[in-house]
């Protein structure tokens, strides 16, 4: 029997900077799956990151591959120095038209507004991101420097509802995407990610929980969800090999799995979705044991069955 276990998690700059060499899509019979299961309007997505390689070094190919697995959407990541993975915006998008994927969502660095208030850069951000369709503008990650005390939460969750107003007139959504660091305990329970629930309005911030680190930093998704209804609209689902003691640093061992081969029970968090307020989900795997190709089919053969049953 599976567990969602109060008890493990970690963050994505540096694992999300460690490669691990893939094979090709050969192996695997499920990758010419069609999405025909799905109920009408039904999104089941991949976070890029996942392929980071593999776009790297052919994003048509990759985002071909991706599709013909029967991922129906995709969550952006990468945009820098006005490119993805080499492809203008209006490039990149064409490719994911041509494979009928749709891009709910994109993962951003708004780094410059936050540290200097830079509201030309942020709105330049935001324009990338209406461009390319997105509902929902990700705030991905925030830098050590950024969050060495409560008092940095509370100064970062004033400038979340700043730039929410900025990103709702630009007709777009802003989210942030947590790790385990900010499940810190800064004493008496007090954490970085209650902070930024509890000091960011409700109607203006919403957050993309990434399952995985929940976990790993020793808490309960469900539990969230309970205590925060309506405002985690997005979910990461990536699995846990086996137990790991939490963890709120950026480095150390992981043991990612693919989704519904860990110990993490996604039946029974896709029970509370409605109470979540959950839009997209994307599926995520930092690292990959088995050929990255085989890996998303499998989970995607998994959480087909859950958003469809």
């Amino acid at each position: 029997m599976k567990i969602l276990i109060p008890s493990q998690k970690q963050p994505f700059m540096p694992t999300r900077r460690t490669f691990i060499k893939q094979t090709s899509l050969a192996t695997s019979g499920l990758l010419l799956m069609k999405s025909r299961w799905f109920k009408p309007g039904q999104l089941i997505g991949l976070q890029l990151y996942t392929v980071r390689m593999e776009l790297d070094k052919d994003v048509e190919a990759t985002i071909a591959k991706v599709a013909g697995i029967g991922y129906n959407s995709v969550e952006l990541f990468g945009y820098a120095n006005g490119m993805f993975f080499g492809k203008t915006p209006k490039e990149f998008l064409a490719i994911l038209k041509k494979n009928r994927l749709k891009t709910p969502s994109g993962h951003y660095s708004i780094d410059t507004y936050l540290a200097n208030n830079d509201e030309d850069d942020l709105k330049k951000t935001l324009a990338v991101a209406a461009q390319m369709g997105h509902e929902f503008l990700v705030i991905p990650y925030l830098a050590d420097n950024m969050r060495t005390s409560l008092d940095d939460y509370k100064k970062l969750a004033a400038k979340f509802n700043s730039a929410a107003v900025i990103a709702k007139s630009a007709g777009l959504k802003l989210a942030y995407h947590n790790h385990d660091f900010e499940f810190k305990d800064w004493g008496g329970g007090k954490t970085g990610y209650e902070v930024l629930l509890k000091d960011t309005d409700p109607s203006l911030v919403n957050f993309e929980m990434d399952v995985y680190w929940v976990v790993r930093a020793g808490h309960d998704p469900i539990k969230i969800i309970k205590e925060n209804p309506g405002r985690i609209k997005m979910w990461h689902l990536k699995d846990m090999a086996s137990k790991q003691p939490p963890s709120y640093t950026t480095s150390g061992p992981q043991f990612f799995a693919p989704v519904g081969s860990g110990i993490i029970n996604f039946k029974e968090l896709f029970k509370y979705k409605k109470e979540s307020g959950m839009k997209f989900f994307f599926v995520e795997q930092d690292q990959t044991k088995l050929p990255v190709y085989e890996a998303i089919a499998k989970s995607f053969g998994y959480v087909k069955k859950l958003a469809v049953g």
